[in-house]
């Protein structure tokens, strides 16, 4: 059973939906402000109430817009994001009729391990087992998915291997559902150089410099894989809030060491990485999307575009919008959710 904590109460700051009531829609948790687009002293709205519940070998910090007994819409950030990536997206689908969810994953925001003696495992299987884990503790048995970076490939992988709890799907950056083996692979030296962080975290160094300097870290993350996005300070402090969780560097190491075969993962999930390197294609509607200035490594479209066999369109999305295009360009996301619903 879920309960709610009412956390990080601040003022309501303002809105995006103009003239919709906020109670009417089943947002009374629900603030959003735009934000000032300067470096320094731009004030930014809070989910001021996050809900909690059991799933799986976790108690799932997330956050809810929109009618009880709409369609759901699960929206799943990445690394180093949190749900407030969908701050602007969720009233404009809650608008529109939709529930949306969107969970802090393993490792970030209120999400917490119920056992100690659980791995702090951030293999790709792992976090797709946890989101299904989700729907089922909330009696979703379906719901249109959308995800960019960490969240990208964890829809993909529920797509892929669950296409019956997918109506839909938006994912940034297309399919980036990968396994060790491929990893093993060296890549074109400008290739590798955009993975430095990746052999940073490999080293126990690397382990102890991000766990002493996370907030700094992750903010020289958001200027390289976004950089056009004119952020502000207060905008980055409210998602870096969401690093102090206790798990947070142990999970990010993992995964990024899992990638490189330096962590061997769970092995009650060899069968499910299995499948997921012989490279499955996706069958349910999807739409993909590229912001033309994203500073991150991911994929060309066209190198991943017959992986969708369903019903397919991609967009770019021009304006110097970079990796965190959620975002940076909610309407363009939002729409994308509301138009492949229909697909």
């Amino acid at each position: 059973m879920s309960d709610q904590i009412n956390t990080r109460r601040r003022r309501l700051l303002g809105t995006t939906v103009a003239g919709i009531g906020l109670m009417e829609l089943g947002l009374s948790g629900f603030a959003n402000a735009q934000t000032s687009g300067t470096k320094t002293g731009g004030r930014v709205a809070s989910f001021d109430t996050i809900k909690q519940i059991n799933a799986g070998t976790l108690n799932i910090g997330y956050a809810e817009a929109g009618p009880q007994n709409g369609p759901v819409v699960i929206l799943l950030h990445g690394w180093p994001y949190d749900i407030y990536s969908f701050a602007e997206v969720a009233p404009l689908l809650a608008a529109a009729g939709y529930r949306v969810i969107m969970p802090y994953l393993r490792g970030y925001g209120s999400t917490r391990f119920l056992s100690a003696d659980t791995p702090r495992n951030g293999q790709q299987a792992v976090i797709a087992v946890d989101i299904i884990a989700l729907m089922d503790a909330l009696k979703i048995d379906k719901a249109v998915l959308g995800g960019f970076d960490w969240g990208a490939r964890t829809v993909d992988i529920i797509a892929a291997l669950w296409p019956e709890r997918v109506k839909a799907l938006v994912s940034v950056s297309g399919y980036l559902i990968g396994s060790q083996q491929a990893n093993r692979a060296p890549l074109p030296p400008k290739a590798e150089f955009a993975w430095w962080y990746q052999f940073y975290f490999a080293t126990e160094r690397g382990y102890a410099g991000y766990d002493a300097n996370r907030h700094d870290f992750n903010k020289l993350i958001w200027q390289l894989a976004s950089p056009k996005w004119n952020f502000d300070d207060a905008t980055f402090d409210r998602t870096a809030e969401s690093f102090a969780n206790p798990d947070h560097v142990a999970i990010v190491i993992d995964n990024y060491r899992w990638r490189l075969g330096l962590s061997r993962g769970e092995a009650k999930y060899d069968e499910i990485e299995k499948r997921l390197a012989a490279a499955p294609t996706i069958s349910v509607p999807t739409i993909t999307m590229e912001g033309d200035s994203n500073g991150a490594p991911h994929p060309d479209p066209s190198a991943y575009a017959k992986k969708f066999t369903g019903k397919y369109a991609h967009r770019n999305i021009g304006g110097g919008i970079g990796h965190n295009l959620p975002q940076e360009a909610p309407k363009a996301f939002a729409d994308a959710i509301i138009d492949v619903a229909r697909f």
